[in-house]
């Protein structure tokens, strides 16, 4: 069988290598040596990790979708979507930085894209501003993630380690603002249980990979904290599928009340159906009295 594994074509050997790298392609491929723990978890790290970055790439899909088919963002927290994007992007810089390998941390930039644009969404579709309040508040947002992206490529390891420090109450404070929006509301409204089960998944994926590749304390730290926390929006989903939204926005009660009354308003101005009586029912009406019969009132005869 080794003689096989030795002689496979060039680009999955180098496919393999670039993978796991030449000692643990070497033990596993090559030789099969199935004994070699070590090799076995990095592995295993690396194929969780890549898994983790193309689920990441349409981990928020299903939540844009949402959001675009209702033209609606209700039930979402804006707050919470800000301090989660924030969270996100430090995460990928610290990581990019300290030239950690991409299979540890790729997710977290296409997360930070999606999320960059669910909060614009969010902005967009607020059901109480005027559409260039919309559209000022928008432009103003993206401004200012411009800005912070620019000025964490510039400053120096020590502050990103700062920075990646907050990224803890920033998980915490992301996901906050959600949880008690959802219980006051009784209902998660647009939120995609897929999003969240997803997420929960690579929380707990990414304590594996960060353990065996990266070492990181930080990073693990905030990826527990991040799993408690979607742990919690997980349960929220479960207990309250199905219901209606309880707060829901002021104008959505107004046109649902006007259309109530429009509905009592037509059923009032239309009058009530009364059958005519059936011919068994009416009373007999004599005629009037004629002077050609002299006055003569007439009876009926009853037999």
């Amino acid at each position: 069988m080794t003689s096989i594994t030795r002689n496979l074509p060039w680009f999955i050997r180098d496919l393999g290598i670039s993978i796991v790298g030449k000692e643990c392609y070497t033990s596993l491929i090559e030789n099969l040596d199935i004994g070699d723990v070590k090799c076995i978890k990095y592995s295993i790290s690396k194929g969780l990790g890549i898994g983790i970055v193309l689920g990441g790439s349409i981990m928020k899909v299903p939540q844009i979708l949402l959001i675009t088919r209702a033209q609606s963002a209700r039930g979402l927290s804006l707050p919470a979507y800000i301090l989660e994007t924030l969270s996100y992007a430090i995460t990928l810089l610290y990581a990019y930085r300290n030239e950690f390998p991409f299979s540890t941390y790729g997710e977290n930039l296409f997360l930070t894209i999606q999320n960059i644009l669910i909060t614009l969404l969010i902005i967009l579709y607020a059901p109480r501003a005027a559409a260039a309040d919309k559209t000022a508040n928008a432009v103003i947002a993206s401004l200012a993630i411009l800005v912070f992206f620019l000025a964490c490529s510039l400053v120096p390891l020590p502050i990103l380690a700062f920075l990646q420090l907050t990224t803890l109450p920033l998980s915490l404070f992301s996901k906050l603002p959600q949880i008690s929006q959802n219980y006051r509301a009784q209902s998660t409204g647009q939120l995609s249980a897929f999003a969240v089960l997803s997420q929960v998944a690579g929380c707990t994926a990414r304590l594996f990979t960060t353990a065996t590749e990266v070492g990181d304390s930080l990073v693990a730290a905030g990826f527990a904290l991040a799993l408690v926390l979607n742990l919690v929006l997980g349960a929220q989903l479960w207990q309250y599928w199905g219901r209606d939204d309880l707060e829901a926005p002021a104008a959505e009660k107004e046109k649902l009340k006007e259309a109530r009354a429009a509905v009592n308003t037509t059923a009032a101005a239309v009058p009530a159906y009364k059958p005519e009586p059936a011919a068994w029912q009416r009373a007999a009406t004599p005629p009037p009295s004629s002077p050609s019969l002299g006055g003569r009132k007439w009876a009926r005869k009853v037999d």
